[in-house]
């Protein structure tokens, strides 16, 4: 046998064979549809961080600072049961560090109609000269700010180990077993991307 030869000519075209089945339709990009669904997300977000906003501050009451809650409690009780009730809900007594927070939580017993509120800070003992020196709830002593009212002399009866806020902003000194409203302070979270929510913040 031979070498191969040369490759041929093109031969002329075929006939037409018949039509196929028809396929399925294609599938067409709904973008203007989906960023309609994220516009409504965010909408509602928006929406629900409003809520919150509202029950915090409106239902609640709740008042609030970079980095604590504070809600005030109306159940009546004395100053053991009303600490006790604060840390049931995950807090503490109030503790007004700064005359910034005491003027927060001032206005708040005043805009509550209220004269008078129990406090996180009580005597903790007498010096030599019969002096009580006070610490806060957390057991941290008063350093840099009090706001003791000049006119308040009921410290010199030994009940009177207790501390109440007055609406003006000053502090009183009363008898640990007598009955009021109070407020107690929740520290908001440290970790990044904002606060845990209101734990605890049930009414009484």
């Amino acid at each position: 046998m031979g070498p191969s030869g040369d490759k041929g000519d093109k031969g002329d075209t075929g006939l037409d064979g018949p039509s196929g089945l028809k396929g399925k339709p294609g599938t067409t990009c709904d973008c203007g549809r989906y960023r309609k669904v994220v516009g409504q997300l965010d909408v509602n977000v928006s929406k629900l961080r409003n809520a919150v906003k509202f029950v915090k501050n409106v239902i609640l009451g709740l008042k609030e600072t970079e980095e604590r809650y504070y809600l005030l409690v109306k159940d009546p009780k004395r100053f053991r049961e009303a600490s006790m009730n604060c840390k049931l809900r995950g807090g503490s007594l109030a503790m007004p560090k700064t005359s910034n927070t005491n003027r927060l939580m001032a206005d708040y017993v005043s805009q509550a109609g209220l004269t008078r509120v129990y406090i996180g800070v009580q005597a903790q003992s007498k010096d030599a000269g019969g002096t009580s020196s006070y610490v806060y709830a957390d057991s941290s002593p008063l350093q840099g700010f009090a706001s003791w009212s000049p006119d308040d002399d009921l410290h010199i009866h030994t009940n009177s180990t207790c501390v109440e806020l007055l609406s003006t902003g000053t502090w009183g000194h009363v008898e640990c077993e007598a009955t009021m409203f109070f407020i107690c302070e929740f520290p908001k979270s440290r970790r990044r991307g904002g606060g845990r929510g209101t734990p605890g913040l049930a009414a009484s």
